[in-house]
Order: C-alpha cells, then sequence, then structure tokens
C-alpha cells in the first residue's frame, strides 16, 4: 500500500523537476522476473531508476535506513519501505550472501530486482570490474539482464551534501542479455566470469565510462 501511494506521488514529481533524459526503457520487461544492473555513481541511483521505470524495481539499501529512531527513523524507514527497497547489512558476510537468496525470493515471485554488480559506487568515474553475484541470480534465476547506464546522478547530491540539487541525468537501457540455454555444459565459475563481463561491457558500452579494471574496494567509512 505504502508502496502504490508514493510510487504515484515521487516518480512524476521527480521527473518534473530533474526532467533526465531517458533512452530504451522499452526493453525493460512489462512482467516477469528481471534483472535490472546498473553502473552506480551515486547514492541517489536507487531513487533515480524506480523512478523511471514504470514497474516496481526492488533494490538492497543499508540496514541502518530502516532503524533510525523517532519521527525522523520513522520517516526514513518508511520512505525507502516506500520506494521497494530490502534492507541488507553490508557489513556482515553472512547477511551479505543472504542477500543473494532474498533476490532470488524478488525473481521467483516475478518481480524486477535492481543490482550495481561494481558493489559499491565509483569515487573517480571511471567504471569496475563487476563481481559475479549478478551473473550468479541470473543464471539461477534463468531471467533476462537488462543493463543501465546512469550519467549526472552524482551532481544531484554528491558526496557530502544533504540536499539534492538539479542536475542534468540520463538514463540508458540497453538490450535484454538472455541467458536461458546460453551456459549449458560451462563450468560454473566460468559462465558467471563470463556472463557478468558481457553485463559490464554493455553497462560500459552505455556510459563511455573509462574501464578502471579492477574491482572497486568500499571504503571504511562508506
Amino acid at each position: 500500500m505504502l508502496y502504490t501511494v508514493l510510487h504515484s506521488v515521487v516518480p512524476p514529481l521527480a521527473r518534473a523537476v530533474w526532467r533526465p533524459t531517458v533512452e530504451g526503457l522499452h526493453h525493460v520487461p512489462d512482467s516477469g522476473p528481471v534483472i535490472v544492473a546498473s553502473n552506480h555513481l551515486s547514492f541517489v541511483d536507487s531513487v533515480v531508476i524506480p523512478c523511471i521505470v514504470p514497474r516496481k524495481v526492488v533494490f538492497l539499501a543499508k540496514s541502518d535506513y530502516f532503524t533510525g529512531s523517532g519521527l525522523r527513523g520513522s520517516a526514513q524507514r518508511a520512505w525507502f519501505e516506500g520506494l521497494g527497497m530490502l534492507p541488507v547489512d553490508r557489513d556482515d558476510t553472512k547477511a551479505a550472501l543472504a542477500s543473494l537468496d532474498t533476490a532470488l525470493e524478488v525473481l521467483g515471485r516475478g518481480e524486477a530486482f535492481g543490482i550495481y554488480p561494481e558493489g559499491t559506487r565509483s569515487r573517480d568515474g571511471r567504471i569496475y570490474r563487476g563481481r559475479t553475484g549478478v551473473a550468479h541470480l541470473a543464471l539461477t534465476a534463468g531471467c533476462p539482464v537488462v543493463p543501465v547506464g546512469l550519467t549526472g546522478t552524482p551532481d544531484i547530491q554528491p558526496i557530502g551534501s544533504n540536499v539534492p540539487r538539479l542536475a542534468k541525468v540520463s538514463v540508458r537501457f540497453g538490450e535484454p542479455i538472455r541467458v536461458a540455454g546460453e551456459y549449458d555444459g560451462v563450468p560454473t565459475g566460468r559462465a558467471r566470469r563470463d556472463l557478468t563481463d558481457r553485463i559490464m561491457a554493455a553497462i560500459g558500452g552505455l556510459t563511455g565510462q573509462e574501464p578502471a579494471g579492477v574491482y572497486n574496494e568500499r571504503p571504511v567509512d562508506a
């Protein structure tokens, strides 16, 4: 109910304010399980994508956002829940692994799941090597992956800023990468690595970012 109410208000308002440039939205299927895999530049990426895609896209968010107290904590929790986000403790290895099961449950319900294969946001604008969790989900669920390229989102809320700003944002959706039958007989590890690299290449093609060639490690204070 909360999601329905917020999604009827927030996306139209956000689009009216920021007027993002959107390309290829038709590549996102109207129904059925799908993974929406994007590059990651800003905290607001997880708000921008759900505001653009007509259907619900479930993202995982830091559990800290759901545990605040008082009026502010309640409002923040309602906001994230209303956007369809689910809490995950990124500092707990077991919880992080369990988040993959949560994602599979979302896909199993025929919903869309949003993920950032880089793991954490890029602070230098380059695109980093993808982690294979996205391929694990796609191959296990047998669902397509729609690559997404975001540009301009760091300008909406720069690191250290608490107030959103007007900025020129572009959201490009690429053709779905389908996995059904693509990796039959291929060793699991090789299949996950190859598919992940294909997904990251597709995302990079949408953004034009310089490849970093390495994994992006999350800063201790992130």
